[in-house]
């Protein structure tokens, strides 16, 4: 059972961090006029509003189940544990900052953009940047217990 929550655990952390890193290395809006960054923002949001809190909810509930698998070993434990801690930051940033501007924008017309747009568009990217770093991490973390555990079932069974 706990190579499959590993498994599991894997493909949906890096599903997360995937779509994440994927937005912040394509995406940077910056240099986006008023009328491209609302047309593009809105399409993103609906594109991932949802889908992607949902994918961070089982990701957390995954990571917790695949620690507590693990518990006999303290480090694996840990890790896991951090990994968890960092998911949900990430959430939390998601949902008490990124939410909130997403809530904003939906509501502006392309042709229309408020005066303070750059603010929240700034805002945004700053907090998107924060989840990203948070999700990149428990990827990290969470490759690495499983690769190292799997490692270390290898070694036992070969010794």
């Amino acid at each position: 059972m706990g190579t499959i929550f590993r498994f599991i655990n894997v493909i949906l952390i890096s599903i997360i961090a995937g779509i994440l890193v994927g937005i912040s290395l394509g995406y940077n809006p910056v240099h986006f006029s008023a009328q491209a960054y609302i047309e593009q923002q809105q399409g993103v949001i609906n594109a991932f509003n949802v889908l992607m809190p949902v994918l961070g909810l089982i990701t957390i509930i995954v990571t917790f189940v695949n620690a507590f698998s693990q518990r006999a070993s303290k480090g694996f434990f840990m890790t896991l544990l951090i990994a968890a801690f960092l998911l949900i930051i990430s959430g939390l940033v998601t949902r008490f900052g990124n939410q909130p501007i997403n809530s904003i924008v939906m509501k502006w017309t392309p042709d229309t953009p408020p005066d303070n747009w750059r603010e929240l568009r700034d805002r945004w990217w700053a907090l998107h940047l924060v989840r990203t770093s948070a999700s990149f991490f428990a990827l990290c973390l969470i490759v690495w217990a499983s690769v190292k555990k799997v490692e270390t079932s290898v070694a036992i069974k070969e010794f």
